[in-house]
Formats: structure tokens, sequence, C-alpha cells
């Protein structure tokens, strides 16, 4: 196969963003690939919450789901987490505004509450370690669920995410 026949390929699998679609379209407007592409990989929604049954305050753990690559903050098996982490939620358009948990830095938030991503964002600097660079990421800052003993999770509450 000649070079530019694969660059054909591998072109007709990228998927097409709008240009700064964020800006100029609902949470309900987005395709796929760009509700995708809202996602910074923080990995903060796949940490551990705990919620105060009193004041309902939540406050997050360092304690990561089984499938978090606690180096990456990348999910392990995105296509198949929900059928093996089955009280993973589907984050969708309708749920956004019901997840009051979800951290102030959460892209679909912030658009949903009509505020602008954060100039760390990757669609904003182009590179998709900018999230980590300025240390909004779970990575490398969490344990997977997994090594911890669930009696002691308070011991894992965290205040840095905000």
């Amino acid at each position: 196969m000649s070079e530019h026949a694969s660059e054909s390929l591998s072109e007709k699998f990228v998927p097409v963003l709008r240009d700064q679609f964020w800006q100029h379209y609902s949470l309900t407007e987005l395709t796929q690939p760009e509700w995708e592409a809202l996602c910074d990989g923080c990995g903060l929604c796949c940490l551990v919450k705990l919620e105060d049954e009193d004041t309902g305050e939540v406050v997050y753990t360092s304690a990561a789901c089984q499938l978090l690559n606690t180096k990456t903050a990348r999910c392990n098996d995105y296509s198949n987490r929900q059928s093996i982490v089955p009280d993973c939620l589907q984050l969708t358009p309708e749920r956004v505004p019901e997840l009051k948990w979800l951290p102030p830095s959460c892209a679909y938030k912030r658009l949903d509450l009509g505020q602008a991503l954060p100039r760390w964002h990757p669609l904003i600097t182009g590179n998709p370690n900018s999230v980590r660079k300025a240390r909004k990421s779970a990575a490398g800052r969490c344990v997977s669920e997994t090594e911890i003993n669930e009696a002691d999770i308070e011991e894992y509450v965290i205040r840095w995410v905000r």
C-alpha cells in the first residue's frame, strides 16, 4: 500500500469536530465524537466519593474505580466499563445537571452552567497532557479501590478537588 493510500484510510477514521463546537452548540447538539472530546481525561469522576447523609456534602477520595489506570487517569476498558462495573454512570446531557458531585472543573458541568472551558483544557491548549500539567488530574494521585480496605475509605478523603 502506498504512503498516500494509508493516509487516506487513516483520515477516514479521524472524528470530525466542528470548530470550537463547545462555544456554539449545547450539550444536546453535540456529535458523539464532540461529546467524547469534551472529556479532559482528569479521572475525577472515577474516584470514589462519599456523601454525608445529614448535609448531602460530597467529598472525594483518592480511591479510584477498579478500571481506572492510576498512572494515566484513563479507563482501562472504556467500551466495556458498564458491564464490568455495574454502578459506572454513563454521562449524558440529561444527567449532567443532576450530578451535583461532578467536579467544578468538569467540562460537561461547566458548559451546562454556561461557563467557559478552563484555560488548561486540552481543547483550548491542543495538548492532551495539559490537564495533568495543571494538576487537575487524578493521574499519579490515586490508588485503585481494589488495593484498599473498604472500612478505611475515610482515610482516603482528599481536599484538592476544587
